[in-house]
């Protein structure tokens, strides 16, 4: 176990962070359609960045294809990997943190005759490496939200960050280091729901195809389990995450109040305001983005881990 385990999940988040970036650019956007919209009533009058005094229509919300085409069209291909260096770093700090002391309690709890691990006991490791790596990862987490988030602004409302460093540095800045810490416990919440069902799903599926016959250990079960796992993941984690985005986004500016006080009460304005289903917004983009993403987390894992297996760090 050791450093090996860390190295192994940190390349295999890495490659497949980049690999779905845009992917998860697409969600960040789907999630954050209706927030910005000036409003009419009293229901969310916090909530609207922008200020005037034209009477408009909500806009049309749109699915991944529109969103996707949109921003192609009004912001250029290049606007598909905006954020990419905040995924880099995230996955750097937040994923290669999970993945390790995951590997190490898997270790540590695996029983010795058996070579089995209860479920029960594989949620629970996940979700102990999944809190402690968002904690360490989410800085990253905010600085990626946002450049991510950017290109939807007004062009006078634009924060403009050339890299995942110059964000951070801005938000120290303008907001104070706590800033980097945002959404802290939503993001936390997110990825003990994420590693935990995404860790425990993977195992418990690939152990099950294995146990039964169905395949041999080889790439049709890692892609078949990393499919299952990417699913449950998704499913388990989309209104935490939408709620994380919304918060984490946020524009707080000095002398005025913020638009949320906080998860609670960005989730009661939210669902108030747009619906319960609005918790799920960008479901589509978040499995689309979930299900390649767990492939190609867990098909390089494996591959990674027979490259290192000769070596002891």
């Amino acid at each position: 176990m050791g450093l090996k385990g860390f190295a192994e999940g940190g390349i295999a988040s890495i490659v497949a962070g980049c690999s779905t970036h845009p992917l998860d650019l697409i969600k960040v956007r789907m999630q954050l359609q209706g927030e910005s919209a000036p409003i009419q009533t009293n229901l969310r009058p916090a909530l609207a960045f922008q200020t005037s005094t034209t009477v408009n229509a909500p806009p049309l919300r749109v699915g991944v294809i529109g969103v996707g085409s949109r921003l192609i069209r009004e912001e250029g291909m290049r606007a598909l990997f905006s954020g990419v260096s905040a995924t880099v770093l995230r996955q750097t700090l937040y994923s290669t943190t999970r993945m390790g002391l995951y590997d190490i309690l898997k270790g540590k709890w695996t029983d010795p005759e058996t070579k089995t691990m209860p479920l029960t006991k594989k949620i629970g490791a996940g979700a102990i490496a999944g809190a402690i790596g968002a904690a360490v990862g989410n800085p990253a987490d905010v600085a990626m939200v946002r450049m991510q988030a950017d290109g939807r602004l007004p062009l006078a409302e634009r924060r403009n960050y050339k890299s995942v460093l110059d964000a951070i540095t801005q938000m120290i800045r303008g907001e104070g280091v706590t800033s980097l810490w945002r959404g802290s416990s939503l993001t936390i919440n997110r990825a003990m729901l994420v590693t935990s069902s995404q860790l425990a799903s993977y195992d418990s599926v690939k152990e099950t195809i294995l146990e039964k016959g169905l395949l041999q250990d080889g790439l049709g079960t890692h892609v078949l389990a990393s499919f299952a796992a990417g699913f449950v993941a998704s499913v388990a984690s989309n209104p935490v995450d939408v709620i994380k985005t919304r918060v984490m986004n946020m524009k707080v500016v000095a002398g005025v109040a913020p638009p949320y006080k906080g998860a609670v009460d960005c989730a009661l304005k939210t669902v108030k305001a747009e619906g319960i289903m609005a918790l799920y917004k960008g479901f589509v983009p978040t499995v689309s983005r979930q299900a390649p993403f767990t492939v190609v987390l867990f098909v390089t894992l494996e591959q990674v881990r027979k490259v290192f297996k000769d070596y002891d760090f």
